[in-house]
């Protein structure tokens, strides 16, 4: 990775600012949130600009319309969910599924590189490379049926669903159930 060299070029001007925005709390940024930091060239100086961003090491596309920049570096382990959180906020999301069951011990194995959320916005899997994948599972639930049923996990920045709504959200979704610990998972009906 060159230093942030000549502060007057695109490249100078956009790793400078993204230096002094960027915290361990807040390193992903989307296209049209790097777009604003160098607004006065044109629209291919920008997607050249962007290439060059990543292919020198300083940007990582984590997916499609989500960079990290790697100057910030989170210590986390929570990229994905942060991730998550980044492309589905406008829409209703909460961790539940196999990933909330697992975190309270209801099902023994742990799904590495995996997260399972709930979301008002419509079911897709997305890959984000080295961090893993993000699953979205479409629910017509809306925030308000679930009150009680989700508490806000500020670590991940995203909702989580208690062990009774993962696992009644396992119904509904019709996964597989075969992990499931039910000494455990009665525990908590």
């Amino acid at each position: 990775m060159r230093p942030y060299s000549n502060s007057s070029q695109p490249m100078g001007r956009l790793l400078r600012q993204l230096a002094h925005l960027a915290s361990d709390e807040r390193y992903l940024f989307t296209p049209d949130d790097l777009r604003v930091l160098v607004a006065d060239i044109s629209d291919g100086a920008y997607k050249t600009l962007l290439s060059r961003a990543a292919s020198e090491g300083h940007l990582v596309r984590v997916c499609r319309g989500l960079y990290l920049f790697e100057a910030a570096k989170p210590s986390s382990g929570l990229v994905l969910f942060h991730a998550a959180a980044r492309l589905r906020a406008m829409q209703f999301n909460y961790i539940s599924l196999e990933t909330a069951l697992s975190d309270c011990g209801v099902i023994s194995q742990i799904p590495i590189n995996w997260i399972t959320l709930m979301s008002s916005g419509r079911s897709s899997t997305i890959s984000c490379g080295r961090w893993g994948t993000i699953e979205f599972v479409h629910t017509r639930q809306q925030p308000q049926d679930l009150v009680g049923q989700v508490q806000y996990d500020a670590r991940c920045r995203l909702w989580r669903a208690t062990p009774q709504q993962a696992l009644r959200d396992m119904k509904v979704a019709k996964r597989n159930m075969d992990l499931i610990d039910w000494s455990v998972a009665n525990e908590f009906v």
